[in-house]
């Protein structure tokens, strides 16, 4: 049982203010009777609602996990006609990219129509882990990664890694771990970038439970429902 206003809003009719705006409007009917009271619970599977007169018909929700490869965009449109997210996925599903990795990064990203889920993944109150493989022009040290946990600076933001760790380093590059809840804007390039380091490479490797694992650059593969389970448990 789910709040009609929740069933329109998941089915694409409205967003959920704007759903409780159009039964109190008296548009929406469940099982031919007109309802205008919020909060009512419905059976999605053995109720029928309709929206001025037509049968809404459930969302189906799809879960995908994709390997973005470098180059690729998270968005939804591009002007310059560049080669985004959704060029690697079913049009029909029309599914949005749940947060972001900038174009010069690669790795795993999900992929999805159930707004709730992406929510669970991305807000920093859920605290869903990003795991990253991150190759670093220089020798760094285990100085510069404590500080990164301690958390530093950059134009007037703190940012902050849950966890940093290196994986192997010499003179000319390092290649280091790093784990972070938050995921704001570049925000372990910014990082480097406050400790005059470049980032060659940026590979998110895992988020939540989920690894990218053996999946191919540019391939998506549909979540376990086991996967989306354990995402929506978080915190």
């Amino acid at each position: 049982m789910v709040r009609l206003q929740k069933f329109l809003a998941q089915a694409g009719i409205a967003s959920r203010r704007a759903s409780e705006t159009i039964i109190r409007e008296g548009r929406v009917e469940v099982n031919g009777r007109e309802v205008t009271k919020q909060g009512i619970k419905i059976d999605p599977i053995a109720d029928v609602i309709s929206v001025d007169g037509q049968m809404i018909q459930p969302l189906r929700h799809h879960y995908v996990a994709v390997h973005k490869p470098r180059g690729v965009l998270c968005t939804r449109k591009d002007e310059r006609k560049r080669t985004i997210l959704g060029d690697l996925l079913p049009p029909d599903w029309d599914l949005k990219p749940v947060g972001r990795l900038d174009r010069d990064s690669e790795g795993l990203i999900f992929a999805t129509n159930d707004g709730e889920f992406a929510l669970r993944v991305t807000h920093p109150r859920y605290e869903v882990t990003k795991v990253y493989e991150v190759e670093v022009e220089g020798k760094v040290s285990h100085q510069v990664l404590r500080l990164f946990t301690k958390g530093v600076e950059h134009h007037a933001m703190m940012l902050r890694a849950k966890k940093a760790s290196l994986v192997s380093s010499n003179r000319s590059r390092s290649v280091v771990k790093m784990e972070l809840t938050e995921g704001k804007n570049r925000e372990i390039r910014r990082m480097f970038a406050t400790q005059n380091m470049k980032v060659i490479r940026l590979v998110r490797a895992q988020i939540g439970n989920v690894k990218l694992g053996e999946l191919p650059a540019g391939k998506w593969r549909t979540l376990t429902k086991t996967e989306i389970e354990s995402l929506k448990r978080t915190k």
